[in-house]
C-alpha cells in the first residue's frame, strides 16, 4: 500500500513542479479540494476536451454541442430529483471528529481485498510465466475464489441497502466488518445521515426578492431542458445526441485524491436520443464506443474495466462505468447509463410542455428514451497524468524521470533547442520556432547543457526535442529527438513539420476509433 501511496505523491508533486496543477488560492494556504489548472495543465486539459468533442461532435453527423449556462431555475432541480434525492450517506467519527462517506469506507475496504486477489495472480504470473492462464486460474484458485466471493457479497450488501435508504444496515455493515477510522484506527461511529450535495446561492439584487438557486450538480439537464430546441432548430432526427463540456459543483463531504474528487469539476457528457425499445442495442454500442476511444489513447487495455451496477438508479434500466486503474486501485472513469425516458417526462411534468419526438416513419409522438455518457475531464486529467509518469533506468546506469503523455494531448509537442548559444545557432533554431509555432504548440529553450535540457523536456512531457548544432550550418538538417525512446535522427528542417504532423495530429489517432 505505502508503495501505491509513493506513487501517488510523487504525482501530485510533479503536477506542481513542472506546472500542471497548482493548489487553488495556495498564498493564502489553499482551500480544500479546489485546484488551479496551470500554464501546461490547461492546455493538456483542454487537449483532452478537444480529443473528446472531435470523436463525439465532429464525427457523429447526428450529435450536436451546446453550452448550457451554470444556472437554472431552480424548479429544474426539482423536476430532476436532485433537491430530493441527491444525498450522499455520511458517517462521522466520534473520536477523531471526522466525517467520511460510509460507502466509500465499504468499498475502500473491499479495495484492500482486491488488492490481495492482484497479489495472488501476480505472484502466479510469476511462477507459471508464458503458461499462465488468468482467468482460469481467478476462477479456481481457492483463496482468490473466498476473496471474490467475499467482495461480491460485501458491495451487493452495500448496493441494497443504499437503494432501501436502510443507513442502519449500512452501519452494521461497517462494524461487522470492523472498519476504523482511517486516520486514527477508531471504531467509534455515528449514524449514517443522508446528506444533500447541492451548493446553494441567491439571485438578485435585493435579499427579500432575491431567488434561491443551485450551482449546477451536473451538466446533462441543461441538456434535456433544451432536448425540444435542439431537435426543432437542428431538424434532429431519432436517434441523435447533444453534447456538452462544463463546470458542475457538488459539496462533497470528503473530497480527496487529489482532483479525483473535487467540489468544482468540469464534465463532458452526452445524452444520446432514440426511440423506446431501441436501449438496450445502443447501450452496447455506446459502451463499446467509449472504451474503443479510451483505447485510442495507448495507455494499455489492463488498464481499464467494465463495472455493471448492482444498485441502479430507480430510473435506469442498465448502468456501467468504465473504471481505471488510477494509482490508488481500479475507480470509477466515465459511466454509460441507459436512463428511459424518465428526464424528459420530469420535465414535461413539472414545466407543462410538451417534450414530445413526432416520428415521420411510426406516425406518432414520444417522449425518447436517453442513452447517457458521461466522463469527468479532471479524472480523465488524472488519469492521462498519472499513468504518463515514469521512472526509467537507463543503461548507463542512471534514471530519468518521464511523463510519457499521449503525443496528442501533450501541451508541447516540441522544443526547439540550440546546441550553444553562439556561431549563429539560436537565430537558426528562432527560424524553426517562428515556422513552427502556427502549427504546433511549442517552446524554446537555450539555458543548461543540452543533456539537462532533454531531461527537463521529458519530466514536462514534451514528445519531441529538435537540436540545432554546427552541422545544421553545413547540411540544414538537425537531430529530432523522440521522447519515449530516447531514438535521435537526423532530418532536414523543410521535414519537421511533417513528421511531427504524423505523430501528434488527433486525426491519426482518432482513425483508431474508427
Amino acid at each position: 500500500m505505502a508503495n501505491k501511496d509513493d506513487q501517488f505523491k510523487k504525482v501530485i508533486s510533479h503536477a506542481k513542479e513542472y506546472g500542471y496543477i497548482f493548489p487553488s488560492s495556495e498564498i493564502y494556504d489553499g482551500l480544500s479540494a479546489v485546484y488551479d489548472y496551470a500554464q501546461n495543465g490547461a492546455e493538456l486539459k483542454k487537449n483532452i476536451r478537444e480529443y473528446w468533442w472531435k470523436a463525439m461532435v465532429q464525427l457523429h453527423d447526428n450529435i450536436v454541442g451546446i453550452d448550457a449556462s451554470i444556472f437554472m431555475h431552480p424548479t429544474t432541480w426539482k423536476a430532476s430529483g436532485h433537491v430530493d434525492a441527491f444525498n450522499d450517506p455520511m458517517i462521522d467519527n466520534k473520536d477523531s471528529k471526522k466525517r467520511y462517506r460510509a460507502d466509500v469506507l465499504v468499498e475502500d475496504y473491499v479495495a484492500k481485498i482486491e488488492a490481495k486477489i492482484d497479489k495472488e495472480v501476480a505472484k502466479a504470473k510469476k511462477r507459471f510465466g508464458d503458461d499462465f492462464d488468468k482467468e482460469q486460474f481467478v476462477s479456481t484458485h481457492p483463496r482468490v475464489v473466498k476473496y471474490t466471493e467475499q467482495a461480491n457479497a460485501i458491495l451487493k450488501r452495500l448496493g441494497q441497502s443504499l437503494e432501501k435508504e436502510d443507513l442502519a444496515d449500512v452501519k452494521a455493515l461497517i462494524e461487522e466488518l470492523g472498519i476504523a477510522d482511517p486516520d486514527t484506527g477508531s471504531k467509534n461511529w455515528t449514524d449514517v445521515k443522508q446528506f444533500n450535495l447541492m451548493f446553494g446561492t441567491k439571485l438578485g439584487a435585493s435579499a427579500d426578492t432575491a431567488m434561491d438557486l443551485y450551482l449546477r450538480p451536473e451538466t446533462a439537464q441543461g441538456i434535456f431542458v433544451n432536448f425540444l430546441n435542439v431537435q426543432k432548430t437542428g431538424r434532429m432526427k431519432i436517434p441523435f445526441g447533444i453534447a456538452q463540456t462544463g463546470k458542475a459543483f457538488r459539496n462533497e463531504i470528503v473530497a480527496r485524491q487529489f482532483i479525483f474528487r473535487m467540489r468544482e469539476f468540469e464534465q463532458m457528457e452526452m445524452q444520446y436520443f432514440i426511440k423506446p425499445g431501441s436501449q438496450k442495442e445502443w447501450y452496447d454500442y455506446w459502451k463499446e464506443a467509449r472504451l474503443k476511444w479510451h483505447l485510442s489513447l495507448g495507455m494499455g487495455k489492463d488498464n481499464y474495466r467494465f463495472h455493471d451496477h448492482e444498485k441502479l438508479a430507480h430510473y435506469a434500466d442498465a448502468a456501467a462505468d468504465i473504471e481505471f486503474k488510477f494509482p490508488f486501485g481500479f475507480k470509477e472513469l466515465e459511466g454509460i447509463h441507459s436512463r428511459t425516458d424518465f428526464d424528459l417526462s420530469q420535465h414535461e411534468e413539472f414545466s407543462n410542455k410538451k417534450l414530445q419526438y413526432f416520428d415521420p416513419e411510426e406516425n406518432k409522438s414520444y417522449v425518447p428514451y436517453v442513452l447517457e455518457t458521461s466522463i469527468g475531464l479532471d479524472r480523465m486529467f488524472l488519469a492521462v497524468f498519472s499513468n504518463s509518469l515514469q521512472e526509467e533506468e537507463l543503461e548507463n546506469g542512471t534514471t530519468r524521470t518521464v511523463l510519457k503523455l499521449p503525443a496528442v494531448l501533450a501541451p508541447t509537442k516540441v522544443a526547439i533547442l540550440p546546441l550553444v548559444k553562439k556561431a549563429g545557432l539560436p537565430e537558426i533554431a528562432k527560424k524553426i520556432y517562428e515556422d513552427l509555432k502556427w502549427d504546433f504548440n511549442i517552446t524554446y529553450d537555450e539555458k543548461d547543457a543540452v543533456g539537462r535540457r532533454y531531461r527537463r523536456q521529458d519530466a514536462a512531457g514534451t514528445p519531441f526535442c529538435v537540436t540545432v548544432d554546427h552541422d545544421t550550418l553545413e547540411d540544414n538538417t538537425v537531430t529530432l529527438r523522440h521522447r519515449d525512446t530516447m531514438e535521435q535522427k537526423r532530418v532536414k528542417i523543410e521535414e519537421l513539420r511533417d513528421l511531427v504532423d504524423q505523430e501528434v495530429n488527433i486525426k491519426h489517432w482518432l482513425k483508431k476509433v474508427q
